[in-house]
């Protein structure tokens, strides 16, 4: 999948994929996120919405076992110098490759995490994408050249 966004200062956002509707909850997601945020502090992350938390951060290489146990195997950059790529209230594109267990989220041409899911009894192979606007402050934030590729 690849999406251009743009977010306020700030804004409080994500992509969500692989996801399931909670009936308890109207509009609700619970899922992987692609995390996006104004303040530039969670954006690149993977975040598991409503489930198991941050499985990896800006940086990561992580494995997640059975049991929520996220573990470090190595590093993509380091999250300071990955967070200079992320335009502030200005278009960016994401780029999620999502084949199997492994999740990778590529922001403006750089891999910002890598996750190989491998917790067998939490993991989703299908579900639904949707884009998460967050409660809070208020904000903007815009989606554009929405692209999807079957793998």
């Amino acid at each position: 999948m690849k999406a251009e966004y743009r977010i306020s200062a700030l804004g409080n956002s994500g992509i969500n994929y692989r996801s399931v509707e909670l009936p308890d909850l109207r509009w609700a997601l619970r899922g992987y996120q692609a995390d996006i945020e104004g303040p530039d502090r969670f954006t690149g992350q993977n975040y598991e919405e409503r489930g198991r938390g941050f499985l990896a951060v800006r940086g990561q290489i992580n494995r997640v076992e059975e049991g929520n146990l996220s573990l470090v195997l190595g590093q993509v950059g380091d999250p300071r110098d990955l967070q200079s790529f992320i335009k502030k209230e200005d278009w960016n594109e994401y780029h999620l490759i999502v084949r199997g267990n492994v999740l990778i989220h590529i922001l403006n041409g750089h891999v910002m995490c890598v996750v190989i899911d491998d917790d067998v009894k939490n993991r989703r192979f299908d579900g639904l994408i949707g884009v998460q606007v967050h409660e809070g402050p208020p904000m903007k934030v815009e989606y554009r050249h929405i692209r999807l590729k079957t793998l």
